[in-house]
């Protein structure tokens, strides 16, 4: 896919590794070599990860950019496209790419009260939350800037506003859980919808808008790239989400969120009381309960939401790509 929007879409350009302050906030990362504060993983992630495609976001939205092509408003400027992307989407695909870091970096940010000492040093763990504060801070503040610099005021309300969901889904997620056990309230899955679609939905599916704005493209195609990214974020968490319950039994059985689709969904068959008598037994009864197949069914219609989209999108290699990436978190 990445080969067919022009170059790989990591935010982690040349110009943004070069920059004096990046550097430095490399320097200080390698401070926390030997505790267990979460930035120190979030910071590995940028350079190893591939299992958790952490540019995902940048290439979906290069990608529904090729698909959609120049509209008949910008033809005359044709000869800023490279690899039929225009290079404001491109600096939109970055953009994307710095939010959803930055919003990575604050969520290291660890609870001093909760530490143990096998997670190393009090003074470097209040440091690496210091350090995760500025560095999201910075990285925000970049993508702001550069926001601003397209020039696009609709754009820059979108993306604002998905900056505004974030925060709101994020809040969400920390002030729903119980301090004991990490209990959910007793939320349905309309609820969990709402809730993911702020923390993990918006800033793809408004990106994916916004490109579409950029483009000069009619308020139908722009909706239909808001659908794509919208449903195609919820199946990709979906499929997060059911990853410990579908998979092989063998060796020590996955970590699971509380908050996952399949507890929600259990929790909703089962009934709250039952739900809490259970609950340390919940992730083998979640799989032999009828959660992890209404998360599965769910997972699907998300994605084929976000395949009717793409048929309002002429045929071409990045709308293959595109139904590609659904084909891939929807299969189990």
């Amino acid at each position: 896919a990445e080969k067919i929007v022009g170059y790989p879409t990591s935010f982690m350009s040349l110009r943004c590794l070069l920059s004096d302050e990046l550097s430095n906030i490399a320097m200080q990362v390698r401070k926390l070599v030997g505790t267990k504060h979460p930035l120190l993983d979030t910071a590995r992630g940028f350079v190893y990860d591939s299992r958790n495609n952490l540019q995902m976001r940048g290439l979906v939205v290069l990608l529904i950019s090729k698909a959609a092509g120049p509209s008949t408003e910008e033809l005359s400027f044709e000869h800023n496209m490279v690899s039929g992307i225009y290079s404001s989407q491109r600096s939109l695909a970055e953009i994307t790419e710095l939010i959803h870091t930055a919003f990575l970096v604050h969520r290291g940010i660890v609870n001093i009260g909760e530490l143990k000492s096998c997670d190393g040093p009090l003074k470097d763990m209040q440091f690496g939350n210091k350090m995760a504060v500025l560095s999201g801070d910075f990285l925000l503040a970049n993508a702001c800037t550069s926001l601003a610099q397209l020039q696009n005021t609709k754009v820059v309300e979108l993306i604002s506003s998905a900056i505004g969901d974030l925060v709101q889904g994020i809040y969400y997620e920390n002030s729903k859980l119980s301090e004991e056990n990490r209990l959910t309230d007793d939320i349905g899955i309309s609820r969990w919808k709402e809730q993911v679609f702020l923390s993990h939905g918006a800033l793809l599916a408004k990106s994916c808008q916004a490109a579409m704005e950029l483009a000069k493209h009619s308020t139908e195609i722009q909706d239909m790239a808001f659908q794509y990214g919208k449903h195609m974020s919820m199946s990709h968490k979906l499929h997060s989400d059911l990853q410990p319950f579908v998979k092989g039994s063998s060796g020590d059985p996955m970590a699971f969120s509380l908050n996952s689709a399949p507890a929600i969904l259990h929790q909703e068959f089962l009934g709250r009381e039952a739900w809490i008598k259970q609950i340390r037994e919940l992730q083998e009864a979640i799989k032999a309960g009828k959660g992890v197949t209404s998360a599965i069914d769910l997972c699907c219609r998300h994605g084929n939401r976000a395949l009717a989209a793409l048929e309002h999108f002429p045929p071409s290699e990045a709308r293959d790509a595109l139904t590609n990436i659904v084909y891939a978190v929807t299969r189990f």
